[in-house]
């Protein structure tokens, strides 16, 4: 086979450390040259050109241009006959990017350009080498190169294994890049072993993904996954028919740091309540055989026999709250009439008294007599009859619980009150949504899409956190040693929304558990098989700690300063001709960088036609064309035949 001889364009005049200045050949400037066959990119800004070094080939980009006049140096204006065409040369700058050195492309500073070495094209087969991964690596298709028009395929190990990062302002394409990326991973051969090793969990906080259509050939529908492998968690927090409840572990769910800041507790006050009632709660329950009713009827005894050393509302207190739950008032006919005589109580015509003492002093019949051990049975029945529903069961328990500990003073009652307002609301949202269960792991699919934007404010910012705690400590203990035989990705649409390091309308209580979750995710969660996806149209909201983790990036149109400042200041992978290129990059067009690439690429992300995120832009014209009115009939003209 003949060997193809190089197009030269020009020769190093001058290096410093990266960089270097090349003097350009005549006819050696056109955007593209058609050289034996092949259509070779010219030297314009971004474009690869190879520096010929013996056998090594320095590969550099085109950083900068310009042109010098070398035989004028009038500087009147009124003979300047300066930059004619005889008189002028063209100079470009080079930045060194790496080199190929046995059929390998390699970051690598132990080469430099040296003056007197000629540039050339860069041929197709070492733009191939320059982007392409080692042969026996497995990859997937990502688009083609924005310059050069090459296959773009990225690494599924070094990708996929590391934290990613997707920004852009919106419309730029994010959606679509975030879809393909994963859409690719699951047409990839290793799609079957997957659904046995994997999960993948999906947080839409606009609905993007939750699209329940299907592509007619393989009937297969968003990220390509069938519908026995992936499953939509619709949080709607208005029309709880509607909505598939997530599953989650009691042990989660029930966590006094979680609710706290659900409830909006305050430190000082409402917090050691909640703490203390719900390890009490948790306590009781995990036990099995509790019996509610001679529980809570146990403080109403308490109540009875303490005289005036309870509160003087604690009585009313308990009845009311017994009587929201039991909506039967015969039961509580005798407990009405119950009167404080003298510091003691007793029941009003009768001569049936409650003495201050031990509980134990009160004999059998009169807790017979007085409706409390009917009472006791149906507290005891409606509380088991909740088993499936812990979330009503905590929201009794709460309240009797507040009873209890304001009843002798240990709580001032004035301090709960908001606190109970917030629990009402609170835990009312969650049971919609929310279907406690042990192991729930083991009950989501491949692919899970929970999608939030139906959900109320307070859900949209519980399930984020709840969701990725329970599933990042699942998988950690799963590893054994340094065996990782399962994975978990979570893919977090929106990212900003959660992990917004100076969002202060929650309070700081919020604001630390929230990110302290997160931050110990992307520090740790990559040696357990646990990887994270981050999606955002504001990167600089995202908290620097969690961004400077990431190991991968897609970068797509950014033009606010402060986030290309974050990017900047984060991604040491991103050099400074690439991020000028940010804010110009059109629709669907990135920047591919990070430790899966070996130089920044500029991509094309092709786009899906059949199934794709619920991103497009509208259509207004479409939406606002005109409707052809039928012709009235009495206008109509009868034409014989």
């Amino acid at each position: 086979m003949m060997k193809i001889p190089k197009r030269k364009l020009g020769v190093i005049t001058a290096v410093d450390g990266d960089l270097s200045q090349v003097g350009m050949y005549s006819m050696s400037n056109d955007a593209e040259f058609l050289w034996y066959g092949e259509i070779l990119n010219g030297p314009k800004i971004g474009a690869y050109l190879t520096i010929n070094q013996n056998e090594i080939k320095i590969i550099a980009t085109v950083a900068n241009e310009k042109v010098v006049d070398q035989q004028n140096s009038i500087k009147s204006i009124e003979f300047d006959n300066r930059y004619s065409k005889s008189s002028i040369n063209r100079i470009i700058t080079l930045k060194t990017k790496g080199v190929i050195e046995n059929g390998e492309f390699q970051v690598t500073s132990q080469y430099v350009p040296m003056i007197g070495n000629e540039v050339t094209l860069t041929t197709l087969q070492e733009l191939e080498i320059i982007y392409g991964v080692d042969i026996n690596e497995p990859t997937i298709n990502i688009g083609k190169s924005i310059l050069e028009n090459q296959p773009i395929k990225l690494s599924i190990n070094k990708f996929f294994a590391s934290h990613i990062g997707i920004f852009g302002n919106t419309g730029s394409g994010k959606s679509n890049t975030l879809h393909k990326l994963y859409l690719e991973l699951f047409k990839s051969k290793y799609y079957e072993q997957m659904k046995n090793k994997s999960q993948f969990f999906v947080i839409d906080f606009n609905g993007e993904y939750s699209s329940s259509g299907f592509e007619e050939s393989t009937r297969k529908g968003i990220f390509g996954v069938e519908r026995d492998y992936r499953e939509i968690f619709d949080i709607n927090t208005r029309n709880v028919t509607q909505c598939r409840k997530l599953l989650v572990e009691s042990k989660y769910l029930f966590d006094p740091d979680i609710l706290s800041i659900l409830f909006d507790a305050r430190p000082a006050t409402q917090v050691p309540f909640l703490r203390s009632a719900l390890k009490e709660f948790n306590n009781k329950v995990s036990a099995g055989s509790f019996d509610f009713g001679a529980y809570v009827v146990g403080t109403l005894k308490k109540i009875l026999t303490s005289g005036s050393a309870a509160n003087q509302d604690s009585f009313q207190d308990w009845i009311g709250t017994a009587k929201k739950y039991l909506n039967n008032n015969p039961l509580f006919s005798k407990l009405n009439q119950i009167k404080q005589f003298n510091g003691n109580y007793k029941i009003e015509g009768t001569q049936i008294w409650f003495n201050s003492g031990s509980t134990e002093a009160i004999s059998q019949s009169t807790l017979n007599d007085s409706g409390i051990t009917k009472i006791s049975d149906e507290l005891k029945k409606l509380f088991n009859s909740l088993s499936n529903e812990p979330i009503l069961q905590l929201e009794i328990f709460l309240h009797f619980q507040k009873v209890h500990r304001t009843a002798w003073g240990k709580v001032n009652r004035e301090h709960l009150n908001p606190l109970f307002n917030r629990i009402n609301t609170s835990l009312d949202s969650l049971s919609k949504v929310i279907e406690v269960k042990n192991r729930a792991i083991e009950d989501y699919k491949l692919m899970n899409i929970i999608s939030l934007v139906h959900a109320n404010q307070e859900i949209t910012r519980l399930i984020p956190m709840l969701l990725s705690k329970m599933i990042y400590d699942q998988q950690k203990s799963l590893v054994s040693g340094k065996v990782v035989s399962k994975t978990k990705h979570l893919i977090i649409d929106e990212a900003h929304n959660i992990l917004n390091s100076s969002y202060k309308n929650n309070g700081d209580d919020w604001q630390d558990y929230r990110l302290s979750i997160f931050e110990e995710i992307i520090k740790e969660g990559r040696k357990f098989g646990f990887y994270l996806t981050l999606s955002s149209q504001r990167p600089a909201d995202i908290s620097p700690t969690i961004l400077s983790q990431t190991h991968n990036y897609l970068i797509h149109r950014l033009v606010n300063e402060k986030d290309l400042r974050m990017l900047e200041n984060t991604m040491p992978t991103l050099d400074k001709s690439s991020y000028q290129m940010i804010p110009s990059l059109g629709k669907g067009e990135a920047i591919i960088t990070g430790n899966a690439m070996q130089v920044p690429v500029f991509v094309k992300i092709d786009k899906e036609e059949s199934v794709r995120p619920a991103s497009d832009d509208i259509i207004l014209t479409n939406l606002w064309e005109p409707v052809e009115e039928p012709e009235p009939e009495e206008n109509r003209v009868l034409v014989l035949k």
